[in-house]
């Protein structure tokens, strides 16, 4: 069984909404399962800052798909749910990365796991780091938790999640 975290944002529309559409659509699949979930972060737009602010958050599968099995996943949920790719760090309705699939090193023209700018990303980071505290980063060998502090910065706790069930049945 494979483990994989995905980072996942929305700063379009119903921003909740979007977030629980594709944790839902992710527990759909019959061969993934969402075993663990972040608290939800409102955090600063990175890049084009001239947006609306972001929720994000970070899930734990477990499955016996491939990486490039959960990408076409994560892009056909993007899909489903609207996602329209007008410029690069634009706004979006959904966004779903692949942050780390095991402690695999991956790199194609499609994929690059762990996920290349995971540990300079607050957004990322602090959500996942409630799911993988003592974890090192495969490629540079650092535990996560020291680039938290770096990366605190406009990323505020929006929401604390008791679990998987109650995020998807959590109301605004």
């Amino acid at each position: 069984m494979n483990t994989a975290y995905l980072s996942l944002g929305s700063n379009l529309g119903g921003r909740l909404e979007m977030l629980q559409d594709a944790v839902r659509m992710l527990q759909q699949q019959a061969d993934l399962e969402v075993t663990r979930i972040s608290s939800i972060y409102e955090t600063d737009p990175v890049g084009y800052t001239d947006q609306a602010a972001f929720l994000n958050m970070v899930v734990e599968i477990k499955s016996k798909l491939s990486a490039k099995e959960i990408l076409t996943i994560c892009l056909e949920t993007e899909q489903n749910l609207g996602r329209i790719r007008e410029f690069r760090w634009g706004p979006r309705c959904i966004d779903l990365d692949i942050l780390l699939y095991n402690n695999d090193n991956i790199e194609s023209s499609k994929l690059t796991i762990p996920h290349p700018r995971m540990h300079e990303r607050g957004f990322v980071l602090v959500p996942l780091l409630e799911l993988v505290a003592d974890s090192i980063h495969p490629v540079t060998g650092v535990p996560f938790w020291k680039y938290e502090e770096v990366q605190k910065e406009g990323v505020r706790v929006w929401k604390v999640i008791a679990g998987v069930d109650a995020f998807v049945h959590l109301e605004n």
